[in-house]
């Protein structure tokens, strides 16, 4: 986990902002992540060699493994990212043949299956919303700006700006239209300083998306 130091916090940061450092609940169970400044764990979440952005946070009973998420984004209740496959091809896919140490002296974890699993790992980009219940599928990338719809079943990548829903979950519409889109792209307003975040916030609440695009294009600081 990344602290005060290691991010490179100033005196300036410490200004405007509160504690950087991630909050995790206690009943939460974590093992092998990485997690950014401000990143929040709630209850019972459980995650596995995941990578966590800054600002980025996790509603109760949330799981996660092999996954990368980006800074910004909103993971609600419930959800599931990378729901793992089991080896259905073998005569049994329950894990006594995967994980037979759970069972039996001697026999140790199936490592070509889990490095299999592994290699399916999930990206999920910036500023994404993932809703309650929803359940990603190994190996889906999500782009930035996406919302994944409550009770969602993702099973392909989802473009950026994008809402899905259903199962499996489809397109519903674009956030933006797509000149604007790629406006917020460019912007990349998720890799500001806390200091200008800071000043841009009553701008986000109080002003249309293009005005507020006009105003802080040409914001230098």
């Amino acid at each position: 986990m990344l602290g005060r130091k290691a991010a490179g916090m100033d005196r300036s940061e410490d200004l405007v902002a509160k504690d950087s450092e991630p909050r995790i609940h206690s009943t939460a169970e974590l093992k092998g992540c990485k997690l950014g400044r401000y990143a929040a764990i709630g209850e019972r979440v459980v995650l596995r060699e995941v990578v966590v952005g800054d600002f980025s946070y996790f509603e109760r009973h949330a799981e996660a493994i092999y996954a990368s998420i980006g800074k910004f984004c909103s993971i609600a209740a419930n959800s599931r990212i990378n729901a793992l496959e089991h080896p259905i091809e073998r005569l049994t896919q329950h894990k006594v043949s995967y994980r037979p140490n759970e069972y039996f002296r001697w026999l140790g974890v199936d490592a070509p299956f889990r490095d299999r699993r592994r290699s399916k790992a999930v990206t999920i980009g910036h500023d994404v919303w993932v809703g309650h219940g929803a359940v990603i599928m190994p190996g889906i990338t999500i782009g930035n700006g996406a919302v994944i719809g409550a009770n969602a079943v993702v099973t392909h990548d989802v473009a950026p700006y994008t809402i899905v829903a259903g199962v499996p979950a489809q397109p519903l519409r674009p956030r933006f239209a797509p000149a604007v889109a790629a406006r917020i792209e460019a912007l990349a307003w998720w890799d500001w300083p806390v200091q200008k975040l800071a000043r841009a916030v009553p701008d986000m609440q109080a002003m249309p998306i293009e005005a507020f695009l006009d105003r802080w294009e040409n914001d230098a600081v």
